[in-house]
């Protein structure tokens, strides 16, 4: 059978060419771009790494069922990735002892698990991702390939994997299968598949208008209705930056660069202080504890890996950017739990005093093409998630997030200085599933899984997006709930120091009663309400004017939340919730309150007891709008044609208008359904000119037009009133 031995000593019939220098030179730069450059073995992940890898060593005890006792087989993920590990301990450490283990090891599974002609049962993705990536890894890193390893990934992964761009071939998933061929022809100096890996990666660069990969607007989609930055987006992003820094200067360098362009547009809207944001996590939200923060340093690495590929001025934003995140990100230090090879390169950044720690930044991103939304200001930052008929309401698949049924009900999260972990410490665990915060849900009971599975819970509605100028923003959700008979119309208004939301047209038949939860803290903090408002204590106010009646709880619950039974055991954290009740079976229920994330106890009274300061102009299932008299704003959400504060628009839409001393205003305006050819919209004192941006004054206003090839992204222009 096939024995373990260098490369060098590979047999002739099993290599396709001669050995050369080319693929000398990307086995030792293999090992250069996953270990990271030179750093302290004193460091903690550096020990940590070593540690592991001698347990491996020590308790590996190869048997007919099993690598180690304690994992057996088919054990797909554990086993791999325990080789890979030992494989890349020696790599910092070139030891023989671990050398020969991790032989001995890669033979055994392919042997019992992994053989050519095996019958590949269970999901797809073990056995032409996840377990040869990590041997083929292991093999490379330690300078051995086994005969019948080549065989069997050449069985499950054959070229014509990558012929076809379509199905489980796509984002992510086909940049991996490239990796995967490209370290197969590094085992035994294959310059066909080399060159058949990089060829077909072409697909993944262009951007789409459907289906799985990066928009325009900075959106990334996997699994055609996911918005997937925080896991196969930072995998896809990962995976390029290996092979950018793997492949420089080599026959197969990659040219194509547009994927630097996603950094900023696509990944860095969604970390904050080293953090990725759940909402584009897909089911992988309620894995682990600080997943969110493992998600982040994926990207910090990725972000880091990258840079050494892109030209200086990228490479050194790139750089400040992460450096900002670490510093700011004390709820869980980036550097104490960082991999080796994030661990070096990061504290080559840290460490270097031309780099600045770039400050977080400012302003709203809306991405109408996933919908979600991201609003930062001085002190606060607030996400937004929704489902429209292209965006799923969750996903849940093997076993993953079986409760994550409302998290596009138009969930809103939110950080206030000292918050950083709201989400991550045990929040998907133990949180109500019927109560996640700025949702508006029928308290039907579902099962664990309902609807779809892999994200295809999609709604039936196409108004979902919104308009915003970069620093405020109106944003809508025509609702349907998942499997209920419920529909909402949803608005939250973006500002300086709030966040108004407002809601109408709730209609439900399904027996039971309707919730709009404003709130669902993790966090054991002081509650304390008034007439009209109610604070958290070191988080923030809600101001809840009457009639309507705010109900409040304060509870200690137990594991078993989003993430299901599986998840969560032994877990129980601290809520308060607070939530607005429209009973059973409403017609046309609405609602509306402010969040005032940071707030002091005083500062919320005081809002309370000045309506004026932000005021609500409509709220039906036709139209919601406000008006804030100090910053001249009006930004509504016309769910059909209509008029709002002297607003009038010949169509469904979105509308900012910014009105400036002397006369000037600004006038953003957004196509969420991404149908109207012309859109005219009437201000309540008239146009004397455009002066500029992509409009026509006409009598009374301005007509917009083929707002339906914009992808729901804004149209902001400048106008002289009259």
């Amino acid at each position: 059978m096939g024995a373990a031995g260098t490369l060098g000593a590979l047999t002739p019939a099993r290599a396709a060419h001669t050995p050369d220098d080319t693929f000398t030179l990307l086995r030792r730069r293999w090992r250069e771009v996953v270990t990271g450059p030179p750093g302290d073995p004193g460091a903690r992940p550096y020990r940590e790494l070593a540690r592991a890898a001698a347990r491996y060593r020590d308790t590996m005890a190869p048997g007919p069922s099993w690598l180690w006792p304690d994992e057996r087989f088919p054990s797909f993920a554990a086993t791999p990735r325990r080789l890979r590990v030992m494989a890349r301990a020696y790599a910092l450490d070139p030891r023989p002892e671990l050398a020969r283990a991790v032989a001995e090891g890669v033979r055994h599974y392919v042997r019992h698990v992994y053989a050519a002609g095996a019958e590949a049962t269970g999901n797809w993705w073990h056995w032409q991702i996840g377990v040869p990536k990590a041997l083929l890894d292991a093999a490379v890193l330690t300078g051995q390939a086994d005969t019948e390893l080549l065989d069997a990934v050449d069985h499950f992964v054959p070229l014509s994997r990558l012929a076809a761009y379509s199905g489980t071939s796509t984002g992510a998933n086909r940049v991996d299968l490239c990796l995967v061929t490209l370290l197969r022809a590094m085992l035994d100096d294959d310059h066909d598949r080399a060159r058949a890996a990089v060829a077909a990666l072409a697909p993944v660069f262009p951007t789409v208008s459907d289906g799985d990969g990066f928009y325009r607007d900075g959106s990334f989609v996997q699994h055609s209705s996911v918005p997937y930055q925080g896991a196969y987006g930072v995998t896809l992003l990962s995976g390029l930056a290996t092979l950018y820094a793997l492949l420089r200067g080599s026959p197969w360098e990659i040219a194509d660069t547009r994927v630097f362009d996603t950094v900023e547009r696509s990944f860095a809207p969604f970390v904050r202080d080293g953090a990725c944001m759940d909402l584009v996590r897909g089911r992988s939200v309620g894995r682990r504890a600080f997943g969110d923060h493992e998600s982040g340093r994926a990207v910090a690495a990725a972000v880091l890996l990258l840079g050494e590929s892109a030209p200086a001025g990228p490479r050194a934003r790139w750089q400040a950017m992460v450096k900002g995140w670490a510093v700011r990100g004390t709820s869980r230090p980036m550097l104490e739990h960082a991999d080796p090879a994030l661990h070096a390169r990061l504290t080559a950044v840290m460490d270097d005093d031309a780099v600045p720690a770039a400050p977080e930044p400012l302003g709203h991103r809306l991405l109408p093409m996933s919908a979600r939304a991201v609003h930062r200001t001085p002190g606060w930052c607030a996400a937004l998630s929704m489902a429209s008929h292209r965006i799923g309401h969750y996903e849940h698949g093997n076993g993953e997030n079986l409760r994550g049924w409302h998290t596009g009900s138009g969930m809103l999260y939110w950080w206030a200085e000292g918050s950083g972990d709201q989400y991550s410490d045990a929040f998907w665990p133990t949180v109500d599933p019927y109560r996640l915060p700025g949702t508006t849900v029928s308290t039907r009971r579902l099962p664990d899984g309902a609807g779809a599975a892999w994200g295809d819970t999609r709604t039936p509605w196409r108004w979902v997006g919104g308009a915003s100028d970069g620093t405020y923003a109106a944003v809508g959700q025509h609702l349907s709930g998942l499997e209920s008979t419920m529909e909402a119309f949803k608005s939250w208004f973006f500002l300086d120091d709030a966040v108004v939301c407002l809601g109408g047209g709730i209609t439900a038949d399904d027996g039971v009663a309707v919730e709009t939860i404003v709130d669902n803290r993790r966090t054991g903090a002081a509650l304390t309400t008034g007439e009209g408002w109610a604070h958290v204590e070191g988080h923030g106010g809600y101001l809840v004017p009457s009639p309507q009646v705010l109900h409040t709880l304060r509870d200690r619950r137990a594991g078993g939340g989003v993430s299901g039974d599986r998840a969560g055991g032994g877990l129980s954290r601290d809520y308060v919730t607070l939530w607005l009740d429209h009973g059973v079976d409403p017609r046309g229920a609405g609602y509306a309150y402010t969040l005032l994330p940071g707030a002091t106890r005083g500062e919320t009274r005081l809002r309370a007891a000045d309506p004026g300061r932000v005021r609500v102009l409509a709220n039906t299932a036709r139209v919601q709008a406000v008006h804030v008299p100090a910053l001249g704003l009006t930004a509504a959400c016309f769910w059909n044609a209509g008029t709002a504060g002297g607003l009038t628009v010949s169509a469904p839409c979105a509308v900012l208008l910014r009105e400036r001393p002397g006369g000037n205003a600004t006038v953003t305006v957004a196509d969420p359904r991404r149908d109207l050819g012309e859109l005219s919209v009437t201000l309540p004192r008239p146009v004397a000119g455009v002066l500029e941006g992509d409009a026509v004054a006409v009598e009374g206003g301005l007509r917009f037009g083929r707002l339906h090839d914009r992808e729901g992204a804004s149209v902001t222009v400048g106008v002289r009133l009259g």
